[in-house]
């Protein structure tokens, strides 16, 4: 069986697809996350982009983008190493280490793919 998941950055010449129902972001953080624990870096970088803009319903948040580029970098994305570099030149060092604490926690608990 095939994880469904919103994808949020678009291949080279393909449009995005748009979730209809992400009042919340509960879809897409539900539907990023199954994906990434299955070892998909893309849903990963795609919780980087939504939570660094504050789109599609989920709350703009510099430390959780950070950990998202930050394990989507260290699992081969090679855009999410460049994201998350813009990201923290606008945090402060407290807050980049409280994201590589999240990201490493994200990695001890066993939910990303091995």
């Amino acid at each position: 069986m095939t994880q469904a998941w919103i994808k949020l950055v678009p291949d080279e010449g393909q449009p995005a697809v748009e979730a209809e129902t992400t009042e919340s972001g509960d879809l897409l953080v539900a539907t990023c996350l199954a994906a990434a624990a299955n070892g998909d870096n893309n849903a990963l970088f795609d919780l980087g982009v939504a939570y660094s803009t504050g789109s599609h319903g989920v709350p703009c948040d510099m430390i959780e983008a950070h950990k998202w580029f930050n394990l989507a970098a260290v699992s081969g994305h090679e855009e999410a190493a460049h994201c998350r570099a813009d990201v923290a030149d606008e945090m402060t060092a407290r807050e980049i280490a409280e994201a590589q604490r999240r990201a490493r926690e994200w990695l001890r608990s066993g939910r990303a793919a091995a």
